[in-house]
């Protein structure tokens, strides 16, 4: 299989807790390439509209207050099954249910509070980064 590009966000609690390097660390050293990356702040709406596939659960506004407290830090990783493998190092939803050594089980400290976002599949990867890229070319 060819590369693929999928989007990985580094939420809020992971960047207030200044465990972006850690992170990017995990990242490069699973041998993904970072294609973009940007430092943001989400606005209450833009979450919103980021997480609009959930808003009708009943987690959807304390995860859009969340996701527009504070910084993000949001790229486009690319690499061999890329979608997949950045799933399996984020590690479960819950920290307390994420595999050792995963991204959730090092830096996550609740099921809200997961440190890491990463898309589900193909679709939904094309959607998130352009999302946040506008007119990025999914195509290397």
């Amino acid at each position: 299989m060819a590369s693929e590009r999928t989007l990985a966000i580094i939420k809020p609690d992971a960047v207030v807790a200044n465990n972006i390097g850690n992170i990017l660390a995990i990242i490069e050293g699973k041998k993904f390439s970072i294609k973009k990356a940007e430092m943001l702040r989400l606005s209450k709406q833009k979450a919103e509209g980021f997480y609009a596939i959930h808003s009708d659960k009943p987690f959807f506004s304390n995860l859009t207050d969340f996701m527009s407290s504070g910084p993000i830090f949001v790229m486009v990783l690319d690499g061999k099954h890329a979608i997949q493998r950045w799933r399996e190092t984020m590690g479960a939803t819950n920290p307390a249910e994420a595999g050792p050594g995963t991204v959730r089980n090092l830096y996550g400290t609740s099921i809200e509070r997961n440190a890491t976002h990463g898309s589900d599949g193909p679709q939904t990867a094309a959607f998130e980064i352009s999302y946040f890229f506008p007119g990025y070319k999914m195509a290397k």
